[in-house]
């Protein structure tokens, strides 16, 4: 797969993920390499009491500074913040967002890329409930969890898409800037509001199934305040479309 004149900026909000962000990393420039693509990764650490940053500034050492670009803020902003930040700093066309604890394997990164250029989408989002997709690692709650949240999303928005709550998503970027500055809600309502906005914008989506696999190091950052804040910020969402 060649890369063409296109250039992939992989926004990475961080926090506490020094044990994951050296093998993410390796992970991302071995599958942009061995496909020929031209890339980037944003890493936007919110001031990790961990250390991430120190990490991340011994893979800029490494990898070099035109492909590992770092963007630390003062303190957990918010991931909304954070992706304003990344774009802002992006000098790809293409922007692929991600998590960094990798539960989001970079693997699944060419089939985004093939399935974009198939018809020039807008969009392309990781599915974990299409055929071909699926999750790993995770209780019976959390399964619960995931799918009553989508369930419930799809029924109050019905936004075209099978996995709503998902955040492994390639945008081009003029599009992704244009849904960004259109978007309100905080937290994991974010990634939601997103498919929203593009349904509104009349942006083309397509999906691709991915597996999701629980996070091998760290810890989770869903909780009990997490869950209440999706619903008032589902809400919120549905009474204000």
């Amino acid at each position: 797969m060649s890369g063409n004149h296109n250039k992939y900026s992989v926004l990475l909000p961080t926090y506490n993920e020094r044990d994951n962000l050296p093998i993410i990393i390796w992970l991302l420039a071995k599958t942009f390499e061995e496909h020929r693509l031209d890339y980037e990764v944003i890493i936007i650490d919110d001031n990790s009491p961990d250390g991430t940053l120190e990490v991340a500034k011994q893979l800029q050492r490494v990898y070099g500074e035109e492909r590992i670009v770092l963007r630390p803020r003062a303190g957990k902003l918010g991931l909304g913040t954070a992706y304003i930040h990344g774009i802002q700093n992006a000098t790809g066309n293409f922007v692929i967002i991600m998590d960094a604890d990798m539960s989001h394997h970079p693997k699944a990164i060419p089939e985004f890329i093939r399935k974009q250029r198939e018809r020039d989408y807008d969009i392309v989002t990781g599915t974990r409930y299409a055929a071909g997709g699926g999750v790993y690692g995770w209780d019976l709650r959390r399964k619960l969890t995931s799918r009553g949240a989508n369930f419930i999303a799809d029924l109050l928005l019905n936004p075209g898409v099978s996995d709503l709550t998902g955040s492994f998503r390639l945008y081009k970027k003029d599009v992704l800037h244009q849904i960004i500055n259109a978007t309100i809600s905080k937290g994991y309502v974010f990634q939601m509001e997103m498919m929203v906005r593009a349904k509104q914008f009349n942006f083309s989506v397509a999906e691709v199934p991915i597996t999701f696999v629980d996070r091998v190091f760290g810890e989770s950052k869903l909780g009990a305040n997490e869950i209440v804040g999706y619903l008032k910020g589902l809400w919120t969402l549905f009474t204000s479309i």
